[in-house]
């Protein structure tokens, strides 16, 4: 009874019904549920996308998708705007999106209900980093749900997870919040909700959502041994979103600012052989030449201590404070040893998203299938869509397939691959010759430059 009473103390916010029952019963809390699912659902769709890069959701091959294949969004604004996942719409060159048809006659309460309304869909921009695309449909007063504060999630909190997993449309689970943010990768600048709501392929897009029928994050991935649900399912969290969506709506594309540093969490280890007086915080591990940092006086094993007055605790939350500054000039307090300094910097907007190399990919020509990418040559055509590079030579990721070893590894669109193994690379043959004497599960070491900095990514071959 303690349990029931708890998760009904949980359902209160809906309001529906007005008064819970004075000994909450399983049918009040199911009612509740009905009703909570009953709201929401008119705004959850199904997005069905065609060509090149559409990732099939029915399955994990991670090969690249020439045919119909799609995911699940939302409608977060009545005049058509959707928000569903970037991996779901790939590099398609047809969207479509069904939405479900709302039963205004109240004679017909039929349990199978029509299948919706499939109607074209423009893609306003998407985002790669957060995993984030935003689609409108035609029309007005379309049903939608509110963006919530994913900020004020708790772990242990009460969540449904809506969606088309593996296509049946408009389908809905329900579980708890695991951890409120998760980490894929260290020092990645993107965290997520983590639930165990079951989660399908085909429910990426979907909503997360709370007890009020919020949105608090949109289901991006799972880690699974089968392919199917395990209970560790992850959303993109509303805050990250509601960001995307309105600087999509606003220019396009998301701005983000950038310095020419690349900035590490302090642990321990690296305290103790840096002689550093604590082991937690950030500290600067490259300064990219001719970058603003370079010119304002930043070097390298500076301890970053506040960004604008707001102290910095771990790389990620400065990356993500210098993201939002883009065009403007940030004071940083530095540690260098054993002295305090203020430095101004100035804030440059990053390049444009490189997922604009996708439309030069000929699958025939550019797949790399044992590292799970489509590359190409750094040549006269490339260089103008690329930012300044350290180099004039070398291979240049277009895209990456879905579930393949470049994608785990964390590689994009726009890196530049200088070397395999300590091998220099000078084309795209030599690319492909070297990949071709690799053995499966053999890990390789690729040397990259990732707006330009320099990095070694190592990859688990296929």
């Amino acid at each position: 009874m303690k349990h029931l009473i708890l998760l009904a103390a949980l359902i209160l916010p809906l309001g529906l019904p007005a008064q819970p029952p004075q000994q909450p019963s399983l049918r009040w809390f199911s009612q509740s549920l009905q009703t909570l699912t009953g709201q929401v659902s008119p705004a959850v769709v199904q997005v069905v996308v065609q060509g090149l890069g559409g990732r099939n959701e029915e399955s994990a091959s991670g090969r690249v998708q020439t045919e119909r294949a799609g995911g699940s969004g939302v409608v977060i604004d009545p005049e058509g705007y959707i928000v569903t996942n970037a991996h779901v719409i790939g590099n398609s060159t047809h969207i479509q999106v069904l939405l479900p048809v709302r039963n205004t006659d109240k004679r017909y309460v039929s349990i199978l209900k029509p299948a919706g309304k499939l109607v074209d869909a423009e893609l306003v921009g998407q985002d790669r980093e957060t995993d984030i695309a935003i689609l409108k449909v035609p029309g007005s007063g379309l049903p939608a749900l509110k963006l919530g504060d994913s900020g004020a999630l708790r772990q242990g909190e009460l969540v449904l997870a809506a969606g088309s997993p593996f296509g049946l449309q408009n389908s809905v689970t329900m579980g708890i919040v695991s951890s409120v943010a998760r980490q894929v990768r260290p020092d990645d600048p993107m965290i997520y909700i983590q639930t165990d709501a079951p989660i399908n392929p085909g429910n990426s897009g979907g909503p997360l959502l709370n007890v009020e029928g919020e949105v608090v994050g949109i289901n991006t991935f799972i880690l699974s041994e089968s392919g199917g649900n395990m209970g560790v399912g992850f959303a993109a969290p509303s805050s990250i979103v509601r960001t995307v969506y309105e600087q999509i709506r606003k220019y396009g594309r998301v701005r983000r600012g950038q310095v020419g540093l690349v900035v590490q969490t302090i642990t321990p280890a690296i305290a103790a052989a840096l002689q550093l007086p604590n082991d937690t915080g950030a500290v600067v591990a490259d300064v990219v030449p001719g970058g603003s940092a370079a010119a304002a006086g930043i070097e390298i094993k500076d301890v970053i201590l506040s960004l604008d007055g707001k102290s910095i605790e771990n790389a990620r939350q400065f990356g993500v404070n210098i993201y939002q500054k883009a065009d403007q000039t940030a004071t940083m307090t530095v540690l260098r040893r054993g002295e305090q300094k203020n430095i101004q910097v100035a804030v440059l907007e990053r390049p444009k998203d490189p997922d604009r190399l996708m439309s030069l990919v000929k699958k025939d020509q550019n797949l790399v299938a044992r590292l799970g990418i489509l590359a190409t040559e750094l040549d006269e055509k490339i260089l103008p869509l690329m930012p300044t590079l350290r180099k004039m030579f070398g291979t240049v990721i277009l895209g990456v397939i879905e579930d393949g070893p470049a994608a785990a590894a964390g590689l994009r669109a726009g890196d530049v691959i200088y070397e395999i193994d300590n091998k220099t690379l000078r084309s795209l043959k030599d690319l492909m010759d070297a990949a071709r004497d690799l053995k499966p599960n053999q890990t390789v070491v690729l040397h990259i430059e990732r707006s330009g900095q320099l990095q070694f990514v190592e990859v688990s071959t296929d």
